[in-house]
């Protein structure tokens, strides 16, 4: 029983009524460090009992095969139980030095005298300080004032303050050697993952992987003080961490901050506040559907305005239709015998596009149409771009009218790995959102991949629902795939919120 913290830790006697609970323990343990070793197998068969030492060595064969999990007990709050954990991790735990190396790695010995050489594997952002850069040497020596290059960007960088971080306090040196940890502030081209070497000596150590993100909200700025600092602090915390995000929906305005989790996003929410005393509200990220038309048609568009002077003139005929999904937005024109002037043949497109970027029945942008100016008619005095831009608008509703629209909605490429006995509440949870399973295979002892496409609008919070469906042992990842057409039922429901929201908008 370990009691106290790191500087008055005490070892004391267990309890008497666990003595049955420990010796069954004690038991296990000697059969998981067996179980790592041959020799110890067969001496633990004839029943004679291992030594600390070969417990210790079965212990960490298990270990490193990957057939035992240490598991130990303590309090971050009071440090008690971490001496035993360092103890562990140097007695249990196998060297780092006993890895196999892999084809194609180079050793590097930690020589200080080599050409410097040194891997960031943390950055942090002081409001005071600025950025702070951790690394460590794996080569060579640093000092204040050194010159390096970054091996990523090609940029160099220059050394300012160095310290060594213990805790709270940053304690200033002159000089780190290979295989010290430390911290330098007020790097400008550097992050997460960066190799800083020696200008004449160019090496790039491998990058850390970093997972993609799962999970997305956006946030609103509580004032517009809030507004005007939320941009630089975001970027900090982007710097400090890589699989966090931001980014500016035009489309929605919204500021949308993507990581692992809701815990993940709740943490950068409050470092936003603590740290740089930036208030923000949250709300569901927009899902960035589409409209296009269903079948081809065509309409007028007659923009005619009187007003005592000289008046507004403007009429087109435009014919419409369909393209394949990804086909984006084609116009042309096919007008004879000067029905309508040239110059007068962009203001329609423009009227044309204004109406698509705002859609026509959900809000959301149309896209995958080809649309054809044939004929119209223009007045000598009263015609003006401005008119032949509102004749296109008019022209484009009617003939959208015509050929009927539909909403388009994104669909994802889904990979939800998990242990097989989670595999059925899975499916069936993913039936629930309108997914479509395309495979499944095993990716491990126990381990199952299931691939599916699912629409975006079901997945906001599945990395919270995944957690519970499977008591956080499931993970997954998420692409973007293509554009489908929305089911009926789900396209009438999206109509009436947006006419539900214009007419709020409308009424103050």
């Amino acid at each position: 029983v370990h009691e106290g913290g790191v500087k008055d830790e005490k070892i004391l006697e267990p309890p008497a009524e666990m003595a049955g609970e420990m010796e069954a323990a004690a038991s296990r343990m000697m059969d998981a460090a067996a179980e790592g070793d041959d020799e110890l197998m067969m001496k633990y068969l004839e029943g004679e009992k291992l030594t600390e030492e070969e417990v210790i060595h079965g212990l960490e064969v298990g270990v490193a095969s990957g057939k035992v999990v240490p598991v130990l007990c303590g309090s971050a709050a009071t440090g008690a139980g971490v001496t035993l954990l360092l103890d562990r991790i140097v007695g249990a735990i196998p060297s780092p030095a006993e890895k196999p190396k892999r084809s194609g790695e180079e050793e590097i010995a930690a020589d200080p005298n080599a050409p410097f050489l040194g891997f960031v594997f943390k950055t942090t952002a002081d409001p005071y300080v600025g950025k702070i850069n951790y690394l460590r040497v794996m080569q060579g020596t640093l000092t204040p004032e050194l010159a390096v290059k970054n091996a990523r960007t090609g940029d160099s960088e220059r050394m300012g303050t160095v310290f060594f971080p213990r805790g709270k306090e940053q304690l200033p040196t002159t000089k780190v050697i290979a295989g010290d940890i430390c911290a330098v502030a007020k790097l400008q081209h550097t992050r997460t993952g960066d190799t800083l070497c020696d200008a004449k000596n160019v090496r790039a150590l491998a990058p850390i992987e970093f997972p993609e993100p799962i999970y997305r909200i956006a946030i609103v700025p509580k004032t517009k003080a809030d507004e005007d600092k939320l941009g630089q602090a975001v970027a900090r915390i982007v710097d400090e961490d890589p699989t966090f995000r931001h980014t500016r929906n035009v489309e929605s305005a919204q500021d949308i901050i993507e990581g692992m989790g809701d815990i993940h996003l709740d943490v950068a929410i409050e470092k936003l506040r603590e740290k740089f005393g930036v208030n923000v509200d949250t709300a569901e990220a927009q899902i960035p559907y589409r409209e296009t038309l269903m079948k081809p048609a065509q309409a007028q568009g007659k923009y005619k305005k009187q007003t005592g002077g000289r008046g507004q003139y403007g009429d087109c005929w435009i014919e419409v239709e369909p393209l394949p999904r990804g086909g984006g937005f084609e116009f042309g024109e096919r007008i004879v015998g000067g029905a309508i002037p040239k110059n007068y043949i962009p203001a329609i497109e423009k009227g044309v596009r204004e109406v698509m970027e705002k859609g026509l029945v959900s809000g959301h942008p149309v896209v995958d149409v080809k649309v054809v100016v044939y004929d119209g008619s223009y007045h000598e005095v009263d015609s003006s771009e401005q008119a032949f831009k509102m004749a296109g608008a008019l022209a484009f509703r009617a003939a959208a009218e015509k050929a009927g629209v539909t909403i388009l909605e994104p669909i994802l490429d889904v990979e939800v790995t998990v242990p097989e006995e989670f595999t059925g509440d899975v499916m069936g949870d993913l039936n629930t959102r309108r997914g479509r399973p395309v495979g499944m295979e095993m990716t491990g002892p126990g381990v199952q991949t299931i691939k599916a496409q699912v629409p975006m609008a079901t997945m906001a919070k599945y990395a919270l629902d995944l957690r519970s469906i499977t008591k956080g042992r499931g993970r997954f990842r998420a692409q973007f795939s293509h554009y489908e057409e929305m089911p009926m039922n789900e396209q009438q429901a999206l109509i009436q919120e947006y006419e539900r929201r214009r007419q709020a908008e409308s009424e103050g």
